[in-house]
């Protein structure tokens, strides 16, 4: 049991016990591999040939003791952007909770807003978070809802987003958020409470070994074993989860080391030179020119960018339209060059534009930014780009050569690569009418297979929804999205003018993500204390939305402009749609609705299952149903001109497929165009 609130801990344990004998207590900063940017297995780390930061503080005060003192210290002083001068320390000089110095170096790195739910092991950040006056807590109903919240938050604002869970299941719970921003590059830092540290291996009232559990999906995590080590690790976790490839970062912080009493050191160098010194370099001119002189000799070249492109969208717009070279993005990437230029292909891959993948297949060379050749993309790899000669220009050295071999690879910043590249443009352009024939011959492409979907006049296309949305938002909201059928077909139908405006969850395919990641991208631009206004628009799906639906106490009690747009099938409808195509219809567990009485059958309304519209009701949140295409238009005038959140229910029919589609593993020749739910395959 713990000591009751002001009783004396005495001094901190030097050792728990293992499974070895006892093991000495620092403030451990986990071995892992984070390598330029991301964590993966232990084994593909190893192949990769990259060098784990050490596993004990120890070890690294010891290689900053020698001759990179001064780099280290350097690189802490320049990692660390944000203006700190007007800080004011509201405690003085004297002595304060871990807890308060942990919500002050949130302060000092520019943190506004976090999602926090409190419990026993975390409670005393609350009470700290409430004596901050620049810092506001957003009370997220679920952990997971929390996480999602600030990887939608860091998606639209670029910078990091901070949640804060209890230990035990509190913990646990952000375990899918983390893999999710893991495998997306979402820079964001979780914080956990712990059991004290004397019951650490006890088996303790809620106690899990998070940092054990979550070292294969987070870039880097901590366990804080000494007060004094709050300022340097808060100040290093946000300079790795933001800097390289950036990911997810936990600190982990047992209940009595946030009561423990310390006056802080603000300027305590950070401890990463392993890291640091791994970095990748600014690129080299002489592989900037062998990118450009690919570009002179080839024909049919293309653009393939992703994620890694969104903060340089200005640069490779530059370099497209000056070279007159097609742009094709993933679904990361979407935004990152605008979707209504002639020269986009829009989004390539599974369920990627006829033309996009026509181009990528085709082409004989091809420019890859700041992609990773992931599954969804490829296909069958040795079929993808067959004909081409590949540049791939990533900032993390695991990804190149890893899935698709490169020859011209760059081991680099997008950003910095396609500045370079462009200043020597400027020196040796490229004329654009080089390329006029691919261009048309994929422009031919596009004409012959464009997205195209079924026009009735009965009930309401899922496809022509999101298009209808697209034109009432004029093009200008934040999207977020669940993970199905209704977030492929967003990326086809709601097309973007600008980066870090579309939030889902591409790597690890998060159903629930829609709602939290909305809440999450709504605060930075709610309209209040000088903050722009922009509306957000939670595109999702039945299932999808139905994971997390508690989050709508959450937009409702802090009255964010979340817009839910759920397109209602009943169904799982990507399931259903793979059910269609490759197991004769034969419906295995994804039927959502009633068992006596199916809506899609019987079309009567009170079969609809759940109620979303009384569901919606019960948080307090306005609601509408609509059936009829005829009823679209003017509801979702009205969802957008009422102030707050909002949920319309959209009723869709469950037989629609995503098309165009290649089966997984496939290749662009066995593409399907064709086809819904009625047809017999």
């Amino acid at each position: 049991m713990a000591p009751p609130p002001g009783a004396s801990l005495g001094p901190p344990p030097t050792a728990i016990m293992g499974p070895k004998g006892a093991v000495p207590l620092t403030s451990i900063n986990i071995s892992r591999c984070v390598g330029m940017g991301r964590s993966g297995c232990i084994q593909r780390r190893r192949r990769c040939g990259h060098v784990r930061i050490a596993a004990k503080i120890a070890e690294d005060r010891q290689e900053v003791g020698g001759s990179g003192t001064a780099e280290a210290r350097g690189s802490s002083e320049a990692a660390v952007s944000r203006d700190v001068q007007d800080w004011v320390d509201r405690f003085g000089n004297a002595p304060r909770k871990g807890c308060d110095i942990l919500v002050q170096a949130l302060e000092r790195e520019g943190v506004s807003t976090v999602f926090a739910y409190p419990g026993g092991a975390s409670m005393e950040i609350h009470q700290a978070l409430t004596r901050s006056g620049s810092m506001r807590n957003i009370l997220c109903r679920h952990e997971q809802g929390e996480i999602f919240a600030a990887e939608g938050y860091a998606k639209v604002t670029g910078t990091v987003g901070v949640c804060i869970a209890t230990s035990g299941p509190g913990a646990t719970n952000l375990a899918t958020g983390l893999a999710d921003a893991l495998l997306d590059s979402m820079p964001v830092v979780a914080i956990t409470g712990q059991v004290p540290r004397r019951f650490i291996g006890s088996d303790a009232f809620q106690e899990t070994p998070i940092v054990e559990v979550s070292r294969q999906i987070t870039k880097h995590n901590y366990l804080v074993m000494d007060v004094n080590d709050i300022p340097r690790i808060v100040k290093e976790a946000f300079y790795l989860a933001r800097t390289g490839r950036p990911g997810p970062v936990l600190i982990d912080i047992p209940k009595d080391v946030q009561q423990s009493l310390a006056v802080p050191d603000w300027d305590v160098p950070m401890s990463l030179t392993g890291y640091m010194r791994r970095l990748p370099q600014p690129p080299k001119p002489i592989d900037v020119k062998k990118i450009l002189r690919a570009i002179h000799e080839a024909k049919k070249p293309v653009i393939y960018c992703g994620g890694g492109t969104l903060d340089c969208s200005a640069e490779l717009k530059r370099l497209a339209q000056r070279a007159g070279i097609p742009v094709a993005q993933t679904l990361m990437g979407l935004g990152a060059f605008p979707e209504t230029d002639t020269l986009s292909l829009r989004m390539l891959g599974m369920h990627g534009t006829v033309y996009a993948n026509y181009a990528v297949d085709q082409a004989d060379l091809l420019l890859a930014f700041g992609v990773r050749f992931d599954d969804r993309v490829t296909g069958k790899l040795e079929a993808f780009a067959s004909h081409a000669r590949i540049v791939h220009v990533d900032i993390d050295p695991a990804e190149i050569h890893k899935n698709k071999s490169a020859h011209i690879p760059v081991c680099a910043d997008a950003g910095e690569t396609l500045k370079m590249l462009n200043l020597m443009l400027d020196s040796d352009p490229v004329n654009p009418d080089r390329f006029s024939q691919w261009r048309a011959e994929v422009e031919a492409k596009r004409e012959e297979f464009p997205l195209s979907h079924p026009d009735r006049d009965d009930v309401i296309i899922p496809q022509w929804a999101i298009k209808v949305l697209h034109e009432e938002t004029k093009g200008d909201a934040i999207v977020t999205t669940g993970v199905g059928q209704h977030q492929m077909w967003a990326a086809q139908w709601y097309p973007f003018e600008e980066p870090r405006r579309f939030v889902t969850s591409g790597g690890l395919g998060s159903m629930g993500f829609g709602l939290p990641s909305a809440l999450g991208a709504a605060c930075p631009f709610d309209g209040k204390d000088g903050r722009p206004k922009k509306v957000v628009v939670d595109i999702d799906g039945d299932g999808s939305f139905l994971m997390n639906v508690q989050e709508l106490a959450t937009v409702f009690v802090e009255n964010l402009d979340v817009k839910v747009f759920i397109l209602n099938n009943q169904h799982l409808g990507m399931v259903v749609q793979w059910e269609d195509r490759f197991y004769k219809a034969n419906r295995a567990h994804t039927y959502l609705g009633k068992k006596d009485a199916a809506y899609h059958e019987t079309g009567e309304l009170e079969d609809i299952y759940p109620d979303f519209v009384k569901m919606a009701d019960s948080f307090g949140v306005p609601s509408q149903r609509v059936i009829r295409p005829e009823e679209l238009r003017p509801a979702i005038r009205k969802m957008l001109d009422t102030p707050g959140p909002y949920v319309l229910d959209v009723m869709v029919p469950h037989i629609e497929h995503v098309l165009p589609m290649i089966p997984g593993g496939a290749s662009f020749k066995e593409i399907i165009t064709e086809g819904d739910g009625t047809t017999e395959y």
